[in-house]
């Protein structure tokens, strides 16, 4: 057996240990499979993808406080909230992430669905997506992000590929919404962006399991390597490298690999 594959063996048998059902109650995505609605869920996911940093237990019980802020109805309370509604949020606080930031937060919202319908054409405008990869979505979504007035503290909660960050929050949120499989815990609901365009999300646990399965060149977690590694794990998967965020995770920050 090749190198290759005993790597992709190794990480196929991690991928069913980790992408499963009972993976979703420990994990931030719990949050948006708490609703069946397609904007709660992209709602939802947003918030929770943004907050998750640090441990995992404070990130979940940080979206709960904010979905019962919103009633636990994200979409109607994003569109249809006045101003009197947000005083309960000044006091929100998740790490860094402030009620200033939640605030812009609520008001991009309001404003991208008053002309859409799905949060995904803030990340693909046009009719569907065409590039290899998702750096170009991710780029398009922090410039129409950042479009009106805003805080400039918020711009530390929204990564772009042009700072070199490695996305990791919100390549996540794209995998949760363009992967679908029979196991349940991807949604799969936006069809523009395909499966073989995402970007592996990479953070400190996934690229020092990455760096000693000599998949990156360094173990720094920025998008030079988040691109390196998706493009390796191409090689084993070619229609689906992000799946493999589910191994590379739990030998990581599970089993201390």
């Amino acid at each position: 057996m090749t190198d290759v594959a005993k790597l992709k063996q190794l990480l196929d048998e991690k991928v069913k240990v980790y992408n499963t059902p009972s993976f979703i109650k420990n994990d931030p995505i719990t949050i948006p499979h708490s609703y069946t609605h397609k904007q709660d869920i992209e709602i939802a996911g947003l918030f929770s993808a943004t907050l998750a940093w640090g441990n995992r237990t404070t990130i979940i019980n940080s979206c709960r406080k904010l979905m019962q802020l919103m009633d636990n109805a994200p979409y109607d309370f994003v569109t249809q909230h006045n101003e009197t509604d947000l005083r309960s949020f000044l006091q929100f606080v998740h790490r860094t992430f402030k009620a200033t930031d939640l605030l812009y937060f609520i008001s991009f919202l309001r404003r991208h669905y008053a002309v859409s319908n799905t949060l995904e054409d803030a990340f693909v405008p046009g009719a569907r997506y065409t590039e290899v990869n998702t750096g170009a979505a991710l780029i398009h979504y922090h410039n129409y992000f950042f479009a009106e007035e805003h805080p400039e503290r918020t711009r530390k909660h929204v990564a772009t590929p042009v700072r070199n960050s490695a996305c990791k929050r919100l390549n996540m949120y794209l995998r949760w919404m363009v992967r679908k499989d029979r196991q349940g815990v991807d949604f799969g609901i936006w069809k523009k962006i395909k499966p073989h365009q995402l970007i592996c999300p990479l953070d400190v646990h996934v690229a020092r399991v990455a760096y000693r399965l000599n998949l990156i060149p360094t173990e720094k977690a920025d998008w030079k390597n988040a691109v390196a590694l998706t493009e390796q794990l191409k090689q084993l998967n070619p229609a689906d490298p992000a799946v493999y965020d589910y191994a590379l995770f739990g030998l990581g920050a599970e089993e201390r690999f």
